[in-house]
Formats: structure tokens, sequence, C-alpha cells
């Protein structure tokens, strides 16, 4: 027992030290480009009006420089040694979309081309960031805090060198205090870094409320270039299906009454030809307005147009609901169309032969999980079916889970916190 005791102890310290060491030394980068400037100032020398760049300059911008990469470092190796995770708070890119106006609108100004507007925006992005102040905060006061901490077992141990190189009894009793302080304090040292990060790294009130006006103005964004191509689709079956169609059904109808008189036979074909494309152009509007909003779910609720669905689906696909359910339109629509999305990739790409459909209710709102028995491998692509599923229950604040390991089988969880009628 004492042995195990031993070993653990010895296998802390030696990852404590270890991990010490990797603090220490993320800590003092910024603090060495700054060392490294005011010697390069001093060697210069004062009569040089050259010495005061490297102070004045070159070290802000490279502190500026990596901040964001050092404070990255430091989110992952808490979340990779303690789980705890730090949310970046960084500010995302909102799409750059095409305006009626012919300008490009990258989410702060209007640009004449996509390029000018995506340059436009990094640079924005970057130095009106206010995440930037909070990570050179973080920079500042990591190296008297944890660094300090983080700096106790290497300093013992290089206590502990120098006392056991020398002869004297007193210097070798230093050493072997700083041995023992080093041992001592190495699986303990390092642990401060995680509340400095949680306290500083953290995003602030503002940058959270700056996050979720990105946030919006992107759904936005999505939801006026969903509507605009929805409405194209429309435009585009309505001229190319059901109005030519009644375009020659009035022609033949003007045909057939010039040969009511001379030609009987004639005018009865006509008759019967537009009578057969007045039932198939009514059968493509239909269609339409069944892609529009399909009228079981106005008529009777999600569940049961997931159901007639299922029966219209090449798979063989079960429905499990816990109860009936009647959600505001815009949610059983975006539910709705996102189980026929989902259904259609078990079709289509994951080759499944069944699937089974979950409606119910939670604490917070409406959940639909789809399962396939396919291949497996989905993966969300941006501009692909999934990422564009994603976007519409973003515009709900609704979320999309998704496992898919090779070989499958496939589970996609669907979240939007509603209230039921």
């Amino acid at each position: 027992m004492k042995t195990r005791q031993v070993t653990s102890w010895a296998a802390s310290a030696g990852t404590g030290f270890a991990r010490a060491c990797v603090v220490l030394v993320l800590s003092m980068i910024v603090p060495a480009v700054w060392a490294a400037a005011v010697a390069l100032a001093i060697r210069w020398g004062a009569g040089n009006p050259w010495s005061w760049l490297p102070v004045a300059l070159v070290a802000p911008v490279a502190t500026l420089a990596l901040s964001r990469p050092v404070c990255r470092m430091f989110r992952s190796l808490i979340a990779r040694w303690t789980d705890t995770v730090i949310a970046p708070g960084y500010r995302q890119a909102p799409p750059v979309v095409l305006m009626s106006t012919g300008y490009w609108w990258n989410g702060f100004s209007y640009e004449r081309t996509s390029r000018d507007a995506r340059l436009d925006q990094r640079w924005r992005l970057r130095w009106n960031d206010p995440a930037n102040w909070r990570d050179l905060r973080f920079t500042a006061v990591v190296p008297l805090t944890a660094g300090l901490l983080a700096a106790i077992p290497p300093a013992g141990v290089a206590a502990a060198a120098l006392g056991m190189a020398q002869p004297a009894v007193p210097a070798r009793l230093i050493g072997l205090a700083g041995l023992a302080l080093a041992v001592g304090s190495a699986p303990y040292a390092w642990r401060c870094v995680e509340p400095v990060a949680v306290r500083f790294l953290r995003a602030s009130p503002a940058m959270e409320l700056a996050e979720r006006v990105d946030e919006l103005t992107a759904q936005r964004a999505d939801a006026t270039i969903a509507q605009a191509a929805e409405i194209r689709r429309i435009e585009r079956d309505l001229h190319d299906g059901a109005q030519a169609r009644l375009v020659g059904l009035g022609l033949s109808l003007a045909t057939a009454e010039k040969l009511m008189e001379t030609d009987p036979e004639a005018a009865r074909a006509l008759m019967r030809e537009a009578r057969a494309g007045a039932a198939t152009s009514l059968t493509e509007l239909r269609e339409l307005v069944k892609g529009i909003n399909p009228p079981v779910l106005n008529d009777r609720g999600l569940v049961d147009a997931v159901r007639a669905l299922a029966l219209d689906s090449p798979l063989e696909v079960t429905v499990s609901a816990h109860e009936r359910l009647r959600l505001d339109p815009p949610i059983e629509s975006a539910a709705y169309f996102g189980t026929a999305e989902l259904l259609t990739n078990a079709v289509k790409h994951a080759h499944a032969t069944r699937a089974r459909v979950y409606v119910a209710r939670d604490d917070t709102g409406i959940v639909v999980t789809v399962e396939d028995d396919g291949r497996g491998g989905a993966d969300e692509r941006p501009g692909g079916g999934l990422a564009g599923l994603r976007r519409r229950l973003a515009v709900f604040d609704g979320t999309l889970d998704i496992t898919s390991p090779a070989g499958g089988p496939t589970c996609v969880r669907m979240a939007v916190p509603c209230a039921s009628s």
C-alpha cells in the first residue's frame, strides 16, 4: 500500500512539475518580448534616436499579435487538464451577402465587391473585437499570479541543483530544502491557472451581448436569403409547370371552340386533352402547395404530418410520439421540414432501409430525434443540408446534435425551445 502511495505521489509530482513548467513558459512569453525590447533599447544606447523604437512600437504590436494565440493555448490546456471549458467569446464573421442594390454587406458596411467586403470585415473583427482587451489584460495578469506560483517547482529544482553542487554544508541544506519545496509544490503549483483563466478569460456581459447581436444579424441574413430563394423556386415552378400548362390549356380550348362546327371529332379530342392537362395542372399546384406547407400540418399538427411523411417515404419509418402536440406554425414547419431533410439524407446518402422518428417534449420545448440504420459518416459541410438545417433551427434558438460514426447508425436530435398549446 505504501509503495502504491509513493508511486502515485511521484507520478502526481512529475505531472505537476511538467504542467507548472508549461504554465510558466506560456505566462512569460509576453514579458519576454518586453524584456527583449528593453534590452535592445539599452544596447543601442541613449544617444541613438532609434533606441526607443523596440519599446514603443515593436513590443506593443508583438504583444497584440501574441495575446490571442497565448490565450487560446491556455484555454486548450485548461480544458485538457481540468475539463473546464472557457468559451472564447471572439466575434464571429457574419456572412457576406449580396444585396438587391448590388452592394455587398459584411455585417459592418456596404462594399462594391465581395473581396473588399471580406477584407474590411477581417480588419474590423481583428482590431475592433472587445476580446482583444480581455486577452491583453489576461497576459498582463497571468505572469504575476499563475506564473509566479508555477515558477516555484522549477525554482526549487534550480536551487537544489546549485546547492548540491557546492561542497559547503549550508549550501547543501539549501539544496535539500529547494528539492523538498519543488516536490511538495509540484502537484499544486499549476492549479492556480484555472481560477485565474476563468476570472479573466471568460466573455464579459458586453461581449456576450455583442456576440448575440452578431448571431441575430447572421440569422436575419440567412432568413432573407432563404426567403428570396424560396420565392424564386415558387416562381420557377409556377412558370415552368402550371403556368405553361394553363397557357396550353387556353390555346386548346380556343382551337376546340373554332372546330366545334367544322370538325366536332377534333374538337372533342382537344377537349379531352384539355381536361387531362387541367388535371395535371391541378396535381402540380397541389404538390407546390404541399412543398410550401403541407395541408395536414396545418389541419392536424406536427405528429400527424410526420406520420404522413413516413408513409410517403421509401424507408420503413416508425414514428413514436408521447402526446399530440400543437405548436406555433413556424416551429411546426421548421421541425417538419427538418425531419423531411433528415429522412431524405437517410435515403440518398446513408442508403438506409429503416428509420425511427421520436417526437416528444422536454422541460424546455420540442425534441425530434431521427435515427436510421445507414452507413453513417454524416458530417456538417458549409452550404450543405445539415448546415442549412442548423441555421433554420437557430432562428428559434434551436439546436442540432449529430451522432454518426462510420458504419452507422446515424442519430440526429433537433431541439427547439417553445410552449405547446
